[in-house]
């Protein structure tokens, strides 16, 4: 039975499969067949004998799980297992072991699990101050990379880091005392459990003789704590993963983990699955060239199986109108020809430039879906600009007043709001209105003082701008921004620079609106987005849009990917880090089966105004155009990054200086200053 299971793979999958005891990774490149090779695999020790009950299966979705378990169970034969081997994420495992094993932190088994809600109210109840997603994101790393309160406490110099370390240990006490776990409790508890109790570790690492892990190159630094825990006392620990798709740092995947295997865990087996069953040579021959330029790689080649396919299309367009309308024309030929919807998709890095695209598949009668994203204009950010624009063009628009009356905060809560609401009712005077004919002692009586004098700021701020707008349409929107920091108010919060991208977009083409109908006003421009986001009910099947990240795993016929320059992809500055860009630029080249166009336009929105843009080197380094562009080297790391040194432990970024072709940074470990040059720390 067991040569029955290795009959469909390939040699390189049919090594990785026998491969029994001892460390293994598998090194498994885009569409080589990664889910076919760890399901045989473990298929092929239940059929030789191995105890189910001894193989735990680790992955990161319940969507991989549930598929792994079906392919894996039609492959087994049912009579020979009595109990299923455990096939789950990591965060199950954990639910599972605190279950049995939480009596030993002398806390009670019957905790209860808190979702991001939950975690998101106990934060406000704790502190209203600062931004709560920042607060969620923060205390998520502090715990996922084993800092505990005092530790954060002790380290923090900048006044915020500070006081979200405050807050962490004031919401670490009341999970305690309530015996609430929350997500990054699930992996952490567990670890600190395993941690001070030898003998238990031991008896788990007996029980599991044999571990699997699916996509290794996502795993964080607890994870790998936990997992090293997991095989205290044997070695048979099999990953699966491929270190040029390791595109999540942002959330906290450490790429050193799977580049670091073979050092971590002794004589490791290193399997490469080179054979790609997706994409033609020409798609696969860019997508190696692209990868090639990263330095941080253990380094494979993909290999087609299919035929040579049509060469990569690249599309050259003055601005994203230009690019859209290429697109679409091109979709509408697909799809007149008898193409499926499903077959087709467009790739983008940042999620602004889906506007564009939206705007344009709705003038063109073509159906779209948006996958794992929000369409542009249903987007809350954009939301709240289209309504603080409704209330400078109409005084009456009290819906709109209540959604922005607080946005950016400015202290006006849900009940300032409902007096607000019912006095404009009881004198039949719009909220705006009511804040500008009431004194402020009259509207201090309904308000309170502190209050009154927020929203008497406010009401000025609405006239002023009303002002400005009349005499110059191209000087509203600096001093809205200026008036409001709307922007601004997304510095610190974790999903900022997508949000602020979306803002830019916004604030863009409403300068393009007034510069190319400037006999028009802001009241046009609004009921022109109003019919543009009403999209028709298209019959037909949808052409999928999504953002890079969304795309991964997945796999097109026909596939567009758009944004290529500088500054949108790859994302440059600052803060970013030019390998995982190309990780991504690699990761979606792999999306395409059949057929791929790039895209780049010469202008776009770009920090709020129409920009000239340079092509991107991901175009030159991919093959896919001639010639090599001269780019400026920027740092990855910025004020507040949270990186680790191999002897001096997690510290906090303070500042960054060049450094020849290095950059110098200052870190705070723990309330040491140091000056360390960059390549030498990693992200945390």
């Amino acid at each position: 039975m067991s040569e029955n299971l290795l009959s469909s793979l390939n040699e390189a999958q049919k090594v990785a499969a026998e491969y029994i005891d001892g460390s293994l990774l598998i090194l498994a490149g885009a569409g080589s067949g990664k889910t076919k090779t760890i399901t045989t695999r473990l298929a092929y020790l239940i059929s030789i004998g191995i105890d189910p009950s001894s193989i735990l299966t680790l992955t990161f979705t319940n969507k991989a799980a549930s598929e792994m378990r079906e392919r894996a169970f039609k492959m087994i034969d049912s009579t020979i297992i009595n109990t299923p081997p455990l096939l789950c994420t990591f965060h199950k495992f954990g639910l599972l072991f605190l279950k049995f094993h939480m009596s030993e932190l002398n806390r009670k088994n019957n905790f209860v699990i808190i979702d991001t809600d939950d975690k998101k109210r106990i934060l406000k109840s704790i502190d209203k101050e600062i931004t709560t997603s920042l607060l969620v994101s923060e205390i998520s790393k502090y715990k996922n990379t084993l800092i505990t309160p005092y530790e954060a406490k002790s380290s923090a110099q900048l006044k915020l880091y500070q006081q979200i370390a405050n807050i962490y240990e004031k919401y670490e006490e009341y999970l305690l005392k309530n015996n609430l776990v929350d997500f990054d409790d699930l992996l952490l508890l567990p670890y600190k459990i395993l941690k001070e109790n030898e003998s238990l570790a031991k008896e788990i690492s007996q029980k599991y003789q044999y571990i699997m892990v699916d996509e290794y190159q996502d795993t964080n630094e607890l994870q790998y704590r936990l997992l090293r825990l997991l095989c205290s006392s044997h070695n048979n620990l099999c990953v699966v993963g491929d270190d040029d798709q390791s595109i999540y740092g942002w959330r906290g995947a450490t790429i050193k983990n799977i580049l670091n295997f073979s050092e971590h865990f002794e004589n490791t087996k290193v399997v490469k699955l080179e054979e790609n069953y997706r994409s033609t040579d020409t798609i696969l021959d860019h997508a190696n060239q692209l990868i090639e330029h990263n330095r941080d790689r253990l380094g494979k080649k993909l290999v087609g199986t299919k035929d040579k396919g049509s060469s990569v299309r690249v599309y050259e367009s003055h601005d994203e109108n230009e690019e859209t309308r290429k697109i679409c024309d091109d979709i509408k030929i697909l799809l007149e020809s008898g193409v499926q919807g499903k077959d087709i998709a467009i790739l983008f890095r940042v999620n602004a430039l889906s506007r564009s695209l939206e705007e344009g598949f709705n003038r063109a009668g073509l159906h779209y879906k948006l996958v794992g994203g929000m369409k542009f204009y249903e987007r809350a950010e954009i939301k709240d600009l289209i309504a603080y624009f409704r209330v400078l063009t109409n005084s009456n628009d009290n819906f709109s007043v209540k959604r922005i009356i607080n946005k950016p905060k400015r202290g006006i809560g849900k009940t300032t709001i409902e007096k607000l609401d019912a006095k404009s009712i009881e004198t039949q005077k719009s909220i705006v209105d009511l804040i500008s004919s009431l004194s402020s002692e009259e509207l201090s009586a309904v308000v309170g003082k502190k209050n009154a004098r927020t929203l008497k700021v406010f009401e000025a701020s609405i006239m002023d701008l009303r002002e400005i707008l009349n005499d110059s349409k191209m000087k509203f929107l600096d001093s809205f921004e200026e008036t409001f920091d709307y922007r601004a108010s997304y510095d610190n919060v974790p999903d900022g620079f997508d949000r602020q991208g979306n803002i830019d977009e916004f604030y863009g083409y409403v300068r393009d609106f007034f510069i190319q109908n400037p006999h028009l006003d802001l009241k046009d421009f609004l009921n022109e987005i109003a019919l543009e986001s009403e999209s028709d009910e298209f019959s037909g099947e949808a052409v999928s849009m999504m953002s890079i990240h969304a795309a991964k795993g997945l796999e097109f016929k026909h596939l567009f990917i758009i944004g290529f320059e500088e500054g949108f992809f790859p994302i440059t500055g600052d803060g970013s880090d030019i390998e995982e860009e190309r990780r991504l630029g690699y990761v979606a080249i792999t999306r395409a089966m059949d057929k791929l166009t790039l895209s780049f336009a010469h202008s776009r929105f770009y920090k709020g105004k129409r920009t000239i843009l340079t092509k991107s080197r991901f175009l030159s380094e991919s093959g896919v155009i001639k010639g090599s562009l001269t780019i400026e080297k920027h740092s990855s790391f910025k004020k507040g990054d949270l990186v680790q040194h191999k002897i001096f432990g997690i510290g906090r970024v303070q500042k960054s200086t060049k450094a020849g072709k290095d950059y110098k940074l200052t870190i705070n470990f723990g309330g040491t200053h140091r000056e360390i040059l960059s390549s030498f720390v990693e992200k945390a």
